[in-house]
């Protein structure tokens, strides 16, 4: 089949790659109908490559028409259409009776002291091949695949394998008060849903921060007071003015470890991050298992922009082992930390009847600015990158 595979450090190629087959009961093979590309790939992209070998496929946002099942996955049947969530969760472990399913105790990755499997995602989470490709294996099929309805489009529910739960969970984790105020850092698609999520969950006020022009003409379409980073010259001071002088109930940030800004040591710790993917892989693996860094300007104005007492909430991925954060402004202020990756299964059942409802309330079929053939992925991933043709959203068709 053909897939989506890393090269080397920003060099992706689509490749003959072997087909999947069931290896376990509790497998399923998907034929790939839309994927799309995440600002998490670009992570893989460019910092994270020392966790990468060239020829894994890529790709973890995923739906398509199943297969084939193994003998213990019962609630799919072949000719089912399904959203696979990027995490692979067994259901029934202590985590996932919990909740907690991308802490999934039965895939954790303990040789590395990582959480629970996902697809497309590095040796340190499984090296389990992704779904920038024409078929997918997805092992715990007994629970992973949400089922969806026929003759709707694939873009109307591809978002739950990723985007959609990680953007709701982040909108929870901030804990918004009723009418309360919420303000979300980058607006690429997690910030875009984000934003959606937040007005539709009940908050009096929702502030999108970004710099691209495309990305704020968006976000304001659907309620947001918008501030152009570019233009104001330091973002806390803005968010603090912009809402009572206190700053906003909560903040969500949405960027993560490759942020844009004017920190302290920030063009060091581009150059750091850089430098270590161009290292061999075992020397870079340790330097960043140790004293990896990362670009942290969104996180430190999340943190001093919410009112003493508000809470962040943490979306964007990060890879930092020796991140400094100023940890006496946080105590004093008596700030609210929350964080991690999206339990997908935790929130799918809440968001579903959103996303059947013919309204599209959240505006599922708004988001995607560029649909193309798998073949033109390389491209895809340059433009995301770049954020380049008003580039906010890209779905792939194998």
């Amino acid at each position: 089949m053909r897939a989506l595979t890393w090269q080397g450090n920003q060099n992706v190629s689509v490749t003959d790659v072997p087909d999947p087959r069931i290896e376990e009961p509790t497998d399923a093979i998907v034929k790939v109908t839309s994927t799309a590309i995440c600002g998490s790939d670009l992570h893989l992209y460019g910092v994270l490559g020392p966790y990468l070998k060239p020829g894994d496929v890529l790709g973890h946002e995923a739906m398509g028409v199943v297969e084939e099942v193994g003998a213990d996955v019962s609630h799919i049947v072949p000719g089912d259409r399904v959203v696979v969530p990027f995490n692979i969760s067994c259901g029934h472990c202590w985590m996932c009776s919990r909740g907690l399913f991308a802490q999934c105790e039965t895939t954790q990755v303990r040789s590395v002291g990582k959480g629970a499997t996902l697809f497309g995602y590095t040796s340190l989470y499984g090296s389990v091949p992704g779904g920038q490709a024409e078929y997918l294996r997805v092992p715990q099929a007994q629970f992973g695949p949400i089922k969806i309805p026929e003759n709707t489009p694939d873009e109307q529910f591809l978002f739950l394998s990723d985007v959609l739960p990680t953007a709701w969970q982040a909108v929870k984790y901030a804990d918004v008060p009723e009418g309360g105020s919420v303000a979300v850092f980058g607006l690429g698609p997690i910030g875009q849903l984000a934003v959606r999520i937040a007005r539709h969950l009940g908050a009096g006020r929702v502030i999108g921060i970004d710099s691209v022009p495309e990305r704020l003409a968006l976000a304001q379409r659907w309620g947001a007071e918008v501030v152009d980073l570019s233009s104001v010259e330091d973002i806390t001071d803005t968010l603090i003015d912009m809402v009572d002088g206190r700053g906003p109930d909560s903040t969500i940030d949405a960027v993560g470890m490759e942020a844009h800004g004017g920190a302290p040591g920030g063009a060091l710790t581009s150059f750091a991050q850089k430098a270590t993917g161009l290292l061999p892989d075992p020397l870079a693996q340790k330097l960043t298992d140790k004293i990896a860094v990362d670009r942290i300007d969104a996180l430190l104005a999340a943190l001093k922009s919410v009112r003493r007492g508000g809470t962040v909430s943490l979306s964007g991925v990060y890879g930092g082992e020796v991140d400094p954060l100023p940890m006496m402004e946080m105590f004093d202020r008596g700030i609210q930390l929350r964080m991690g990756q999206a339990h997908v299964r935790r929130w799918s059942d809440d968001i579903l009847p959103l996303v059947t409802d013919p309204s599209d309330p959240l505006g599922t079929l708004d988001l995607t600015t560029h649909r193309l053939p798998l073949a033109q992925a390389p491209d895809a991933y340059e433009m995301f990158r770049d954020k380049t043709d008003g580039c906010i959203k890209v779905v792939l068709q194998p």
